[in-house]
């Protein structure tokens, strides 16, 4: 089953696990200093926070497949959707594993395809098509 990805970008992480955890009714999958993500079964999504710099908003929505024939049905999709799409495969970004792909819809509004099969120590991979400064809030 997918499940819904949304990534806020915010200018206080304590301040918003605080508010997000009440709203929630729980605390996060994984905090660090400058990222937060709650796994939530209802509703069923991936919501993350990643401090930034630039405005407080929306970073980027996105659906994540729980298996891989999961994301190839995903990645058939994107590439039927008009756009360009933007795949980066195997990668780190936001404290995991993930292999993924990202598209603009027409009002410009990234979404990004992805599967995650594992965590990682770090945020991201520097030089990853992800984690430049429209990803994770880097």
């Amino acid at each position: 089953m997918k499940r819904l990805h949304v990534n806020l970008r915010v200018d206080s992480i304590d301040k918003s696990v605080g508010f997000y955890s009440a709203l929630f009714s729980a605390n996060p999958t994984v905090q660090k200093p400058d990222y937060a993500k709650w796994m939530l079964e209802d509703p069923r999504v991936n919501f993350s926070i990643s401090l930034t710099n630039n405005e407080p908003g929306i970073e980027h929505l996105g659906i994540q497949a729980e298996t891989e024939p999961e994301l190839s049905d995903l990645y058939k999709a994107i590439d039927l959707a008009e756009g360009t799409v933007r795949p980066e495969g195997d990668t780190v970004c936001c404290y995991a594993q993930s292999n993924k792909s990202w598209i603009k819809d027409p009002q410009g509004v990234e979404w990004e395809i992805f599967h995650t099969y594992g965590e990682s120590e770090v945020n991201k991979i520097v030089d990853s098509a992800c984690c430049d400064d429209n990803c994770c809030s880097v």
